[in-house]
């Protein structure tokens, strides 16, 4: 089963004589348990690409399946949704929340679905995994870079998408 696929995917940002063409013709198929990489040049579109798929910006031409529903389709507030249920994320600058300890970024979204159970018991077994568990109440502005990557990794993990 492909758990993501792309068709026809463009991307162009900008008006008339501004017009920049991040993507075209982007077609692609990944199934279930499969790696893919993506990898590229500077300013080849792989950030871009990375930001469609990933539901933070709509394609301006083509179709984003992810579990087989059109992500393109979906107005701004389902697709947050989708997005925090089924799509994990680990930024380069970690966008961990500075007031937040390390286990209440890790548990942060689950708490967005009202009424959805914090799976404790998973939170835990990811931080001791990663190696962060020790680290639980501290912020992180006392941790290193590593460790705050760790817990970044969790934070994506935590709704097993």
């Amino acid at each position: 089963m492909s758990i993501l696929e792309l068709q026809n995917v463009e991307k162009i940002y900008g008006e008339k004589e501004n017009q920049v063409h991040a993507l075209q013709n982007i077609n692609l198929q990944v199934e279930e348990g499969e790696f893919a990489a993506i990898v590229g040049t500077s300013g080849s579109g792989k950030s871009t690409l990375l930001n469609l798929i990933g539901g933070l910006d709509y394609p301006t031409k083509g179709k984003i399946f992810v579990k087989n529903r059109e992500i393109g389709s979906l107005p701004r507030k389902k697709l947050t949704i989708f997005r925090r249920r089924n799509i994990g994320f680990v930024f380069q600058n970690y966008s961990l929340m500075p007031v937040l300890n390390v286990y209440d970024n890790v548990a942060l979204p689950v708490t967005f679905d009202r009424g959805k159970h914090i799976n404790r018991k998973y939170i835990e077994e990811l931080l001791r995994e990663l190696g962060v568990w020790e680290k639980r109440t501290k912020y992180p502005s006392e941790l290193s870079g590593g460790q705050q990557q760790r817990v970044a990794i969790a934070r994506a993990l935590v709704n097993k998408p």
